[in-house]
């Protein structure tokens, strides 16, 4: 239906290709080597289901499967904390209701959704005593993305001082800490060439996370005007909203190892960090929902019965999730969905494409593919590029289509580029032999 694009599906698609045949994983739309982008060692194994066959459906594969098999950890703490059965399976439900779930499996492709089962199974192992697979989980967590560090290192805080966890605690905090540390001032910075790319969200705080750590702690006025906003209030009914009925002020604890997360997406210029469409705030879901089961199995949570539970969340899921997009927003752009198709299939070569942004993860299997909208404009210089496909209807970006138009101008006019494919405001030119 065209509503993926370069941002982020295309981007791992490709990387993740590019592994699987044994080449440097460089984006060519992001222009730099994979572990610059999040330090996200995690994705390189997905690579092995490219080897069997490669289709970016096994992405989506992989998020849809991560995201559900939250439920089994869910149900499993729920019965450590000596619920009945019928509030573990309401529990279990609970999560999988929740609208961050829904909407953000249907949004591109983002490595942290397999950190969220993990997070749930590594505070199980960690109430179990079992070492070696705890280490194991917050090892994998760290390779999800680099700033779930942040998240690791205060769930160590919350279980060295809240749970009596000692050894847990440690690990978890001291390993979080240390890989933040190598992977803002050393591994992005060597792939990437410069900071972390979310820095540039905060720039108000400093040019470096080392400056915004710094102002942080010493320019603290800097974020009160964020932190007691309208926006943060906005923020933190949406997010509490699901689950009000199961939370008390006596049981908050587990939240502390949500803080940062938190404190990432309220201090943020940009206000998608601060909705349940977007994959923000899947670091917070975990520990809200123990903050829940502690309630539960105190009896100090508003509902008790399972039925009650279940109800609330589908009430909340049916407000809050994106399911509506599915005959209104994702229809938009069917009217000349035939015609995309058909460009795209007389694409038969892996060399270089430039695109547009939703049509990039349907072509993304080759080393060089960019796209073009009125926010990136086309290089000066295609020769790199051996096709070159444009819906002019849909052009993404804001939306301008005379940019797109003049664009397909330029290119009838480019004595390097013939028209080869015309339907429907689609335009495919391929490079002259």
């Amino acid at each position: 239906m065209f509503q993926s694009g370069a941002f982020d599906l295309g981007i791992y698609d490709q990387v993740v290709y590019l592994i699987s045949q044994g080449q440097p994983p460089i984006s060519s739309i992001l222009g730099f080597h994979h572990m610059g982008n999040h330090a996200a060692w995690a994705v390189y194994p997905l690579a092995l289901f490219y080897k069997i066959f490669p289709n970016v459906h096994w992405l989506l594969i992989v998020q849809a499967v991560a995201l559900s098999l939250g439920a089994l950890p869910m149900w499993h703490l729920a019965h450590q904390a000596g619920l009945k059965q019928s509030q573990c399976v309401a529990m279990a439900v609970a999560y999988l209701l929740y609208p961050l779930i829904f909407n953000v499996n249907l949004f591109e492709f983002h490595p942290e959704v397999m950190a969220v089962p993990v997070f749930l199974a590594a505070v199980w192992c960690a109430r179990e005593s079992k070492i070696g697979l705890f280490c194991l989980s917050i090892i994998f967590i760290l390779g999800c993305k680099a700033v779930l560090s942040l998240t690791v290192a205060a769930m160590g805080l919350w279980l060295l001082v809240f749970e009596k966890r000692r050894f847990y605690g440690a690990f978890a905090l001291y390993a979080g800490i240390a890989w933040f540390l190598i992977a803002t001032q050393v591994v992005i910075p060597f792939f990437s060439s410069s900071e972390a790319a979310a820095v540039e969200r905060y720039s108000y705080l400093g040019n470096s996370v080392l400056d915004i750590a710094r102002n942080l702690v010493f320019k603290p006025e800097l974020v009160l005007g964020r932190i007691f906003s309208i926006n943060t209030i906005n923020y933190l009914i949406i997010l509490i909203l699901p689950l009000i009925w199961g939370l008390s002020p006596q049981h908050l604890t587990p939240l502390v190892s949500a803080i940062p997360a938190f404190m990432l997406n309220i201090l943020s210029d940009k206000p998608h960090q601060r909705d349940l469409i977007h994959q923000y705030s899947l670091p917070i879901l975990p520990f809200l929902l123990l903050a829940v089961i502690s309630s539960l199995a105190a009896n100090r949570s508003w509902l008790q019965n399972r039925k009650a539970i279940i109800l609330w969340s589908l009430v909340a899921f049916l407000a809050l999730a994106k399911y509506g997009y599915f005959w209104s927003k994702y229809q938009i752009s069917l009217d000349n969905w035939q015609a995309t198709r058909e460009a795209i299939a007389q694409i038969q070569t892996s060399d270089g494409v430039l695109t547009t942004h939703r049509i990039v993860p349907h072509l993304t299997h080759r080393r060089l593919i960019q796209f073009v909208d009125d926010f990136n404009p086309p290089p000066t210089d295609l020769s790199a590029f051996e096709y070159v496909l444009l819906n002019v209807r849909y052009p993404g970006g804001s939306g301008n289509q005379e940019f797109a138009a003049n664009f397909v101008n330029q290119l009838r006019n480019a004595a390097q580029f013939q028209l080869t494919y015309q339907r429907d405001d689609v335009y495919l030119f391929r490079k002259k032999s």
